[in-house]
């Protein structure tokens, strides 16, 4: 049991971690509740059947940490939404994180800038799909939804997205045209 935790803490941990940190936007919350994850993967490993992945498994895990963390939270829906500051400067590691290699360019910071307005599932897809990359398959298992609920949800919420991000450069560029 010692060795396979070893491997998947040192395969899926950057991982699981930014997954959180995207969730919470607070380097030091992300850090706790990933020891929260691996907690209950040492406690549960010996339930785990081998149905999906080990880091589908893991990603269950670390949805469920974050939405028990927003529970607890008094008002966690305005809580959650108010989690959502890609501005902060706090972020930083030191290893770089993706968005921080990329914020050099205007139009990933607007993205960035309108996911944290986009519904909870639409977020949870976008960062699952496109930020950690896991497939349909996987992100129907750790969401527990059907694949086609995540394909639905995913074309809905790419399709806000890029109707929001329309909006904000169209008004960029009045403003930047009345200057």
């Amino acid at each position: 049991m010692h060795s396979v935790f070893e491997d998947m803490y040192k395969k899926y941990h950057q991982d699981v971690f930014q997954f959180l940190l995207y969730m919470v936007q607070n380097r030091q919350l992300a850090e706790d509740l990933v020891q929260e994850v691996y907690i209950r993967v040492l406690k549960s490993h010996q339930h785990f059947e081998g149905k999906s992945s080990e880091r589908t498994w893991l990603f269950s895990i670390a949805k469920n940490v974050a939405i028990d963390h927003f529970r607890k939270q008094k008002n966690w829906r305005n809580r959650l939404l108010d989690k959502f500051d890609w501005s902060r400067s706090e972020l930083s590691d030191e290893n770089p994180l993706p968005e921080e290699i990329a914020l050099a360019n205007e139009e990933v910071r607007e993205l960035y800038e309108c996911l944290k307005y986009c519904s909870t599932d639409h977020r949870m897809v976008i960062i699952m799909r496109y930020l950690q990359e896991l497939s349909i398959v996987e992100t129907a298992e750790v969401l527990n939804w059907s694949e086609s609920k995540v394909k639905t949800t995913q074309h809905r919420a790419v399709k806000w997205m890029r109707m929001e991000m329309n909006k904000r450069l169209r008004k960029e560029g009045d403003d930047s045209e009345a200057i």
